[in-house]
């Protein structure tokens, strides 16, 4: 957390509260942290305001839906300059299948987290699309065996500045 935060344990409890659960209710929340609803929607205002929340969402189950192939792709340019990178990740930002993209150091340059119905599925988003990009040199696939944790929120130092721990 940045040092000039404004972030109290009250704060901290709330973000931890929507982490948990996005959709509970302004009074659920109030009652959780001991205020009265006003407080705790102008709270909400200013995370949002401030960046602390970022949007709300709901984490869908990949299974049920058709998109429990999962791959990790490391992607090589075969040259990492400015233009490559940012003809690379406007392009990958139009793919549906690539549910997260990271810049990473070592030998690739960029990890994809791909989700796909199966093999075959990926295999054609492989050759069909990803594979067509000219500024390509290599990829390697990484197929997900068994997933072992998958936590999405966040952890930090509490506001004692004692212990790290997850906002929960």
């Amino acid at each position: 957390m940045a040092e000039n935060s404004t972030l109290d344990s009250t704060d901290l409890k709330i973000l931890g509260l929507l982490q948990e659960n996005a959709r509970t209710t302004t009074r659920t929340l109030a009652e959780k942290v001991n205020l009265s609803t006003t407080p705790v929607f102008e709270r909400l205002k200013r995370l949002e305001r401030e960046g602390y929340i970022k949007k709300y969402i709901a984490v869908l189950d990949a299974e049920k839906l058709d998109q429990g192939f999962e791959v990790f792709c490391s992607v090589k340019l075969k040259q990492m300059t400015r233009d490559a990178a940012i003809g690379f990740t406007s392009v990958i930002g139009g793919f549906p299948q690539v549910t997260e993209c990271y810049n990473i150091s070592g030998e690739y340059d960029y990890l994809l987290k791909i989700r796909a119905r199966n093999m075959k599925d990926y295999n054609s988003f492989i050759i069909n699309e990803l594979g067509t990009l000219d500024s390509i040199g290599s990829i390697q696939s990484s197929f997900v065996m068994a997933e072992i944790k998958n936590v999405p929120g966040l952890y930090f130092t509490d506001t004692d500045g004692k212990s790290d721990q997850r906002v929960v």
